[in-house]
């Protein structure tokens, strides 16, 4: 069936399946699978035991699964994270797809992860194909701005070849960054994932292998819908190790 959607909001039924009394086990389940992660359990092992075990329907196992790392990832993927205040005049490689469709779900009021990583995601998948949707172009305003005031050089959007409509949202991008006079430029990639794990540049991404592969990295999706995006639903799934550490 078509996508059709006019948004990137909320699924039928997030509203139950990760409402207040359902956050206590889905943090649970997310500390449980990191810590089978880091011992060598194979993540498709760890999350049917733990979402066995706090009786997970396949949407809150997607979003466990996101928002799960091994302590060892989650501290390799930190020590390569740069600050803001550190890519003043720096070009950033962006991964299009992954950094817009997070802000549009923000903006549309979906539900955004906040995972071990200190990363923020969406719990949406493209299955092989991009349709804009009314919050499209404001969430490139708000990452355009976000990335002017921090004061960084040129930025290229890297979009997926195989996915459905990447030509189109190149030109969009590229048409939306000559309108706002931004260093911007967009380019449709075979294999995106491996251009920005070799990359040079800055590179702009929440996706897992990406990180675990590139030199340096800006987690420029959490800081826009922290300071951008004000009422976004973010469901922070490693408050409990937060509050625990802080003791």
């Amino acid at each position: 069936m078509p996508d059709r959607r006019l948004h990137r909001g909320p699924h039928p039924g997030d509203e139950d399946r990760f409402a207040a009394p359902n956050v206590p086990r889905l943090r649970a389940a997310t500390f449980e699978m990191s810590w089978l992660l880091g011992r060598g359990y194979p993540p498709k092992g760890a999350a049917k035991l733990v979402g066995d075990r706090h009786r997970l329907d396949a949407r809150q196992r997607e979003a466990v699964g996101r928002a799960s790392d091994a302590d060892s990832v989650r501290d390799a993927r930190a020590a390569r994270e740069l600050a803001p205040e550190r890519v003043a005049g720096a070009a950033l490689a962006i991964d299009g797809f992954n950094l817009l469709t997070t802000v549009e779900a923000a903006l549309a009021g979906g539900v955004v992860l906040g995972c071990r990583d200190g990363c923020f995601r969406d719990v949406a998948s493209l299955h092989g194909t991009w349709r804009r949707v009314v919050e499209t172009d404001v969430a490139l305003d708000r990452v355009g701005e976000r990335l002017a005031a921090l004061g960084v050089g040129a930025a290229t959007w890297l979009l997926d070849r195989p996915v459905s409509n990447s030509g189109r949202l190149k030109e969009r991008i590229a048409a939306h960054g000559r309108r706002r006079g931004w260093p911007w430029s967009a380019e449709t990639e075979r294999d995106v994932d491996a251009r920005l794990g070799a990359s040079a540049e800055v590179v702009v991404t929440a996706d897992g292998a990406v990180l675990d592969r590139a030199e340096r990295w800006l987690n420029l999706a959490r800081l826009v819908v922290e300071r951008d995006v004000p009422g976004a639903w973010i469901l922070d799934l490693a408050e409990v190790e937060r509050r625990g550490r802080s003791r």
